[in-house]
């Protein structure tokens, strides 16, 4: 996450975000994201609506988006809720961002699988390029985050660069992922090496038919 120190709130900030309303297209989809749950559970649509209204901010402002606090308020407003309940969601969730960050948010997992497997090469092609944590380059490109388990243990060492994960990674393939996006490229999400998924590298060992289709083996056994 990011910006999660402390909530931003000063005068500029509402200013810029007090206006805050749906677009037309976000607007048919709040409704239909609260017509899901029951009369009387619509605060139960505080997360989807957050992340939203945080992707309506990135795609004004052209970044992976944040939560101002008017734009908090805005959802709290919109669901009938304690602003203070709209605020313990959003600073508890890591997907939520406090804090403005750049056009694409790199969330490097430091936890135990993805140390052991080459997480201080990855953060070592961040730093390279001028990336630091905690901040966000000098071009508005890039917020550099170390992050807790992202469950992708078996594919370590991994990142996740706004809604998309980054697997099987070395310093070199990080560093090619990075200038990809520098250069306005989108590089393929999933592991970097010869792998489907969390298969095996290099393919599948056993039932191998079942990686071409949904094979029968039972007649075998």
């Amino acid at each position: 996450m990011a910006g999660q120190g402390g909530i931003l709130d000063d005068p500029d900030i509402r200013a810029r975000w007090s206006g805050f309303a749906w677009t037309d297209a976000n607007a048919k989809a709040a409704k239909a994201i609260v017509a899901q749950y029951p009369d009387g559970r619509q605060q139960s649509a505080s997360i989807p609506l957050l992340d939203l209204a945080q992707r309506q901010v990135g795609a004004e402002t052209n970044t992976q988006g944040w939560l101002p606090i008017p734009v908090m308020e805005f959802v709290a407003a919109e669901l009938d809720m304690p602003v203070i309940r709209i605020l313990e969601v959003a600073t508890f969730y890591t997907m939520f961002n406090l804090g403005p960050v750049g056009r694409f948010h790199v969330q490097v997992c430091g936890t135990t699988p993805c140390l052991l497997r080459g997480s201080d090469d990855v953060l070592d092609a961040c730093y390279s390029r001028g990336l630091k944590k905690g901040h966000t380059t000098g071009d508005g490109l890039f917020t550099l985050t170390e992050v807790e388990c992202l469950g992708a243990c078996a594919n370590a060492p991994m990142v996740q660069i706004n809604d998309d994960n980054y697997e099987d990674l070395t310093g070199d393939s990080m560093g090619a992922i990075l200038d990809a996006f520098a250069r306005g490229e989108t590089p393929k999400p999933g592991p970097q090496i010869d792998r489907q998924t969390s298969c095996a590298e290099g393919g599948p060992t056993t039932v191998k038919k079942m990686a071409e289709r949904n094979y029968d083996y039972r007649g075998q056994w």
